[in-house]
């Protein structure tokens, strides 16, 4: 197995759900939730980065390596690369963003998305699986990506491509389509490389930074998870469904 550390990005600030990470879920905070999820994988360690010294003291108070960080990052990306700076991680060593948000992420695609970097000619990786429903196709909360035949990302986008010129085409251009789902692998010296930069023209129109890894002729190889991740967490009613998942899946 690839050897790689888990890096969960938590901050306090949110505009829908302030205070997300200290959320309980069935007994548990969120964020212990996804540390646990990071522990099952095949990680060599999981760390917690976070600017907030409640989250800090919730994630020590069971037994969790937590790292401080800036309070001015924008992204759990830039996150995760001071963390690779302050622990001083070599150019060469994978890091996955677990997000803190993901208490329902199955350990087994963590590990799968580590492994995609064996893939030399990859410069990270992430996870995206088939559209369950043209409702999803068509709404931009749903980030779409297509890919080429070696499955590399051609494009992200928040708009439905490919676009179906015909409408006979529109079952087509939503099974060539996938749901991209928000983990990724990145081998430290590219997530270095990725912070340094500045964000692209169309990272900026589609607010999705994973384009500026493209912008910069990054390859970014995409695996279909082996089992379909549970729900993040975003509003109130994603908390409630994602307590439901977490008891069918202690239940079973």
């Amino acid at each position: 197995m690839t050897d790689f550390v888990v890096v969960i990005p938590a901050r306090y600030a949110s505009s829908r759900l302030p205070g997300k990470p200290l959320l309980e879920l069935n007994g548990k905070t969120m964020i212990q939730h996804v540390y646990e999820r990071g522990s099952e994988s095949g990680a060599t360690e999981v760390v917690i980065a976070t600017d907030d010294e409640r989250i800090a003291d919730a994630a020590e108070s069971f037994g969790a390596t937590v790292c401080m960080t800036r309070n001015d990052h924008q992204s759990g990306t830039e996150r995760i690369a001071e963390v690779a700076d302050l622990l001083d991680w070599d150019d060469e060593k994978i890091a996955v963003n677990l997000q803190g948000d993901e208490p329902s992420m199955p350990a087994v695609l963590i590990n799968q998305c580590a492994e995609l970097l064996e893939d030399r000619e990859a410069d990270i990786a992430t996870l995206a699986s088939p559209f369950l429903s043209r409702e999803d196709f068509e709404s931009p909360n749903c980030v779409k990506v297509v890919c080429d035949s070696n499955g590399h990302a051609l494009y992200f986008s928040r708009a439905s491509i490919p676009y179906a010129r015909e409408a006979i085409h529109a079952d087509i251009a939503m099974e060539t389509a996938l749901h991209h789902h928000g983990i990724y692998a990145y081998r430290c010296g590219v997530l270095r490389q990725l912070v340094n930069a500045e964000p692209s023209a169309l990272e900026v129109s589609e607010q999705l930074e994973q384009l500026r890894a493209l912008s910069l002729g990054m390859t970014i190889a995409v695996g279909v998870p082996a089992e379909r991740p549970g729900i993040g967490v975003d509003t109130e009613e994603d908390l409630s469904r994602a307590s439901a998942e977490l008891s069918d899946t202690s239940s079973t």
